[in-house]
């Protein structure tokens, strides 16, 4: 499974933040405010930045496990949290969906967690969901566009190459990358979830320039992989965009999408 290191994930976390669908949030608040103890299950929770967005959002009484197979991560998600929240706190290989802890459930969360998962992963985690009566909150699951202010003549080619990339096997089998919110959304329609979606893009200027810079050396990697474009071209295209990070007409736009799946139950 691919991991992720802290700092890139508190580099994220403020943009992250901004590009919730507030629409969905409210939706999942209302849907669970007639529950006496709602029970949230937040899988690759990393260091618990869903916790610190949704907790004020949602019902005071809701309960709260953090799953991740990361043991570092969760250490950091506990400290940063503190003991004066009542948040658990569980390793898990996240691919062992049939031991994942949902039975009483009301809803999982995940954030940026099901463009790295594969189709088959998702209709055993759905499959799930649907026998244990569990909704499904999925945020900022990358939707496969981006933009950029000042455009460069590559930037169609490193995208097409990139999204390529995103398909590669990241630890749950061959990855949904783009198509993960649609996919979602055909596999919960067809098993009479209710389910809606809402864009939820980065938006980047010169404010976020450590995390644009972070970004774009990310794509060095999965490009020469790809080798769709020459190693020149990938270095001259990095060199321009890492230039413009801090222009104050900069801006980037990467497209994410947010889905809540309600299931066809009463859950009062």
């Amino acid at each position: 499974m691919s991991g992720f290191d802290g700092t890139w994930l508190a580099l994220r976390e403020p943009v992250d933040h901004a590009a919730r669908e507030m629409a969905l949030v409210e939706a999942l608040a209302q849907a669970l405010a007639p529950i006496d103890a709602p029970s949230l299950v937040d899988i690759g929770c990393g260091t618990g930045s869903t916790w610190r967005y949704l907790s004020s959002q949602l019902p005071e009484r809701t309960q709260w496990l953090l799953v991740d197979h990361d043991p570092l991560l969760l250490t950091d998600a506990r400290h940063r949290i503190g003991a004066d929240h009542p948040v658990r706190f569980q390793v898990h290989d996240l691919t062992d969906v049939a031991e994942l802890p949902l039975e009483g459930v009301s809803v999982v969360t995940a954030s940026a967690l099901f463009d790295l998962c594969s189709r088959a992963f998702c209709e055993t985690l759905i499959d799930r969901l649907t026998r244990t009566g569990c909704g499904l909150y999925a945020a900022l699951n990358y939707d496969g566009t981006m933009t950029w202010s000042r455009p460069h003549p590559l930037d169609d080619a490193v995208v097409a190459a990139f999204n390529q990339h995103q398909r590669g096997d990241k630890g749950f089998g061959p990855a949904l990358g783009p198509d993960a919110t649609d996919c979602l959304t055909d596999l919960l329609t067809n098993r009479g979830f209710h389910v809606l979606t809402g864009d939820s893009p980065w938006q980047m200027d010169h404010g976020h320039a450590a995390l644009q810079s972070a970004f774009l050396k990310g794509f060095r990697q999965p490009l020469l992989d790809i080798g769709d474009l020459s190693d020149g071209e990938i270095e001259a295209w990095l060199s321009f965009r890492l230039a413009t990070i801090e222009a104050p007409e900069n801006l980037c736009r990467v497209g994410h999408r947010d889905l809540l799946a309600l299931p066809p139950k009463d859950w009062v």
